[in-house]
């Protein structure tokens, strides 16, 4: 049983205040062969602004499909949309957290997250920007961010979003990788297109959603609303205005080629009035979440939202708890796309090392809760139960020996010892978290042939 914050009939009026804005107020589209687009499919364009009818709505909403898969390498195939939950690296943090104290990302961290989100066990999709590598050329940047999150891992990868040039590089990456024509049929990447809230999408966003759109990979409308800043100050509110743009955001995509694959990108939260700042961990951000997820399955479509998510300044307790119980919102919500689900503090403007060790381990405790109770002869263990019968023990029965190493969670990081064992070292969580992180770095190996990898380096 998904949770819920909403009832029928209020998840139907968000819908209804939503077909009243765009059919009144509209939306702003600033790229004219987006435009171009909404003109030729009919639609009600005044200058910049575009106006849906509910008929309109209705008909390219149900052309999105509900489900679709990203493809990787190496036989890797990542299941977006249903009961499915994908987990993905923090993205677009400046800084990088480091002994507590901000610094700026480099292209070295960049490879590095790459690496870690490669060889996670839990984590589905090799991110996007993990950390914006400010020591390298802005018309390059794209170029070795995307070279580092194929080099690193055969899992699908997250697309350049920053205008047309950076995701024509990024699909011709992918080209050399997969082939054209595989491109061309299957999604291996997926790319973050942000609205300008209120109710504006850009140009540089604009034009990469229209060049990923016309060849069918997938994309993720998001609209990142700030409640009392940028949207109104209260949840409905503000729901309303993120559902309003995300719908026509989605439109836009089926105009351009009906079933490309979208995602309902719900990163919206409130704004701390005392301070002016985002704040990500507070307890509506899972409002917002699980209310955007119950708005994502009336469309039909996938949702993305939430993660392991922090106001925190450093890896400490409140970057825990907030974590914690972000987590858990987004993924009882049944939130298909989990974007900063490891790594992501300060209301994303750092990542961290520890953190991301930290929140990955997480992830791995949250999929064995969602992979469930299997109930069956062999699992019930009635003959085992009557044989050791009263009084008895189980530590050396085959039974046991059979189901011990695939029933349970194994952590890497979380401490089980006892409190003698713990006390020879006194490691905290984020000692092992580091220590962890090093041996996987330090193991981790390039996942494309040498042929490949100068065919890249010559695209860059």
């Amino acid at each position: 049983m998904l949770a819920t914050v909403l009832t029928e009939e209020q998840v139907n009026k968000l819908h209804e205040t939503t077909l009243d804005i765009l059919a009144n107020t509209g939306v702003d589209f600033l790229y004219e062969p987006a435009l171009e687009y909404f003109k030729k499919a009919g639609f009600k364009v005044e200058g910049t602004r575009v106006y849906f009818t509910e008929e309109e709505v209705e008909k390219y909403l149900a052309m999105a499909p509900d489900l679709f898969t990203l493809y990787g390498r190496n036989g890797i195939e990542v299941p977006i949309g249903g009961t499915n939950t994908c987990f993905v690296p923090g993205y677009g943090a400046p800084f990088v957290n480091e002994d507590n104290k901000n610094r700026q990302a480099t292209l070295a961290d960049f490879a590095n997250f790459a690496k870690l989100a490669g060889t996670s066990p839990y984590i589905d999709v090799t991110g996007g920007v993990l950390v914006e590598p400010n020591d390298i050329s802005e018309k390059i940047r794209h170029k070795e961010m995307t070279y580092n999150l194929i080099k690193h891992s055969a899992k699908p990868f997250m697309g350049s979003a920053n205008g047309k040039q950076e995701a024509l590089d990024t699909l011709k990456m992918a080209e050399v990788v997969f082939g054209k024509e595989y491109v061309a049929e299957k999604p291996v990447m997926i790319s973050l297109i942000n609205s300008l809230t209120p109710l504006k999408f850009d140009e540089r966003m604009l034009a990469a959603l229209v060049e990923y759109a016309e060849v069918g990979q997938a994309v993720i409308i998001a609209s990142l609303t700030m409640a009392g800043s940028t949207g109104p100050a209260t949840i409905a509110g503000t729901l309303a205005l993120q559902n309003t743009e995300v719908v026509a955001g989605i439109i836009l995509t089926q105009v351009i080629k009906p079933g490309t694959p979208v995602v309902y990108g719900a990163p919206s939260s409130i704004t701390d009035m005392r301070f002016g700042s985002l704040a990500i961990g507070a307890p509506e951000t899972v409002l917002i979440i699980t209310a955007s997820a119950q708005l994502a399955r009336k469309y039909g479509v996938p949702v993305r939202g939430g993660g392991s998510l922090s106001d925190s300044k450093i890896p400490d307790n409140q970057a825990s708890y907030e974590a914690a119980v972000n987590m858990l919102g987004t993924t009882s919500a049944g939130v298909n796309f989990v974007l900063h689900a490891a790594g992501i503090l300060q209301y994303y403007n750092a990542m961290s090392f520890e953190k991301f060790m930290l929140d990955e381990e997480v992830c791995g405790m949250v999929k064995r809760i969602k992979r469930g109770i299997e109930i069956n002869t062999d699992t019930l263990a009635l003959d085992i139960i009557k044989e050791v019968g009263p009084g008895g023990e189980y530590l050396t029965a085959a039974h046991t020996f059979q189901h011990c190493r695939t029933e349970y969670f194994k952590p890497t990081i979380s401490d089980r010892t006892s409190y003698d064992v713990w006390n020879m070292e006194k490691l905290t969580a984020v000692a092992r978290a580091k220590a962890n992180m090093a041996e996987r770095l330090e193991n981790a190996t390039p996942q494309i042939d040498k042929e490949t990898d100068e065919a890249l380096r010559k695209l860059i």
